[in-house]
C-alpha cells in the first residue's frame, strides 16, 4: 500500500499551506474542530467519486476508485465518529466487518472523549446483516422497521435493534438518529451507500458532506454517488469549508448548514447544488 501523502490546503486562502502526515493528525483534526462545539447530533457524510461522478469502480466497490490521499482522510473521519451509519447493501458489497481506529489516531480520539471502538449502525428494511459483522467485538446496531424487527432480533439481539416507523417502505431516519442519540451516539459518520445518502439528504439530516474526487473516469454506465435516490427539488445548497489536494485527488468539505453564497465568509467558497452529477 502506498504511503499517505501530504496535503496542499488550497482553501481557505488565509490558511493555505502544506499539511504533512503527523502523529495524531493535529492539522486535519483542527479543520474539523468546529463540529466538536455543536450541540446535539452531527451527521457527516463521506463519499469518494470519480471525475464523472461515479461512486464505485467496475467491481461495485468504492475502494477501487479510492487513492492514498482519500484513505488518509478516511481514517481521520472514522476516528472522529461515534458511529458509522451505512446501508445493508454497502455492508455486504464493501465487506464491512471491523471498524479499526488507526493506531496513530487512537490517542487523539481518546482526547476527544470518544469510545475506544467505533460503533456500526446498519440500515435495513429486512432486518438482516451478516453474522460476522462485529466491530469492537459487539454486534452492530440495526435500524429497521416493523417488518424487519424479528429478523434483526435474531441477528443481533433485541438490545441492538433500533425499530423506527416506516412509510411507503422508507424508514424514518430522523427517528433512527434520535434512537442513536438516546444511546449516547451523536457524532454520526455515514459512508452510504448512495441510496441511503440520498434519503438522508432528502430528509435534510446531513450537516456536512466530505467528498473526495479522484482523477479517474468511470464512464456513463457507472452509478453515481447518489444513485437510487430521489432528485432534490430544489437542489440543496452548500458552502465550501476547505479544499485539499494531493497527487491529483481533491478533498472538499461542504457545509450544508452554513451561510448561503451571499453570506459566505472570506476564504470560503459557496456553491449549489450538491450531488448534481448523480
Amino acid at each position: 500500500m502506498q504511503p499517505a501523502p501530504a496535503y496542499d490546503l488550497l482553501l481557505p486562502r488565509d490558511r493555505a499551506g502544506v499539511l504533512p502526515v503527523r502523529e495524531g493528525e493535529p492539522d486535519l483534526l483542527a479543520l474539523f474542530a468546529d463540529a466538536e462545539d455543536r450541540a446535539g447530533t452531527h451527521v457527516r457524510a463521506n463519499m469518494v467519486a470519480t471525475l464523472d461522478g461515479a461512486g464505485a469502480g467496475p467491481d461495485g466497490r468504492s475502494a477501487s476508485i479510492s487513492s492514498p490521499a482519500d484513505r488518509r482522510m478516511f481514517r481521520v473521519l472514522r476516528a472522529l465518529a461515534d458511529v458509522v451509519l451505512v446501508g445493508a447493501g454497502t455492508v455486504r458489497v464493501e465487506g464491512y466487518r471491523e471498524l479499526p481506529v488507526a493506531e496513530h489516531l487512537r490517542d487523539a480520539r481518546a482526547s476527544l472523549g470518544r469510545a475506544p471502538h467505533i460503533a456500526l449502525a446498519v440500515v435495513t428494511r429486512r432486518g438482516e446483516v451478516p453474522a460476522d459483522v462485529r466491530p469492537g467485538g459487539q454486534p452492530p446496531f440495526v435500524v429497521t422497521g416493523p417488518d424487519g424487527r424479528d429478523a434483526a432480533v435474531r441477528c443481533v439481539g433485541a438490545e441492538r435493534v433500533l425499530q423506527v416507523p416506516a412509510v411507503d417502505g422508507r424508514l424514518d431516519l430522523a427517528a433512527a438518529l434520535d434512537a442513536l442519540a438516546d444511546r449516547g451516539v451523536r457524532q454520526v459518520l455515514t459512508e452510504g451507500g448512495p441510496s441511503l445518502l440520498a434519503d438522508l439528504l432528502a430528509a435534510d439530516l446531513v450537516d456536512e458532506l466530505c467528498l473526495t474526487t479522484t482523477p479517474l473516469l468511470a464512464g456513463p454506465a457507472a452509478p453515481g454517488v447518489l444513485a437510487g435516490g430521489s432528485r432534490l427539488d430544489p437542489p440543496a445548497g452548500a458552502h465550501l469549508r476547505h479544499l485539499l489536494h494531493a497527487q491529483g485527488t481533491l478533498l472538499a468539505r461542504w457545509d450544508l448548514r452554513g451561510p448561503t453564497a451571499a453570506g459566505a465568509t472570506s476564504g470560503e467558497v459557496s456553491a449549489a447544488p450538491v450531488g448534481s452529477g448523480a
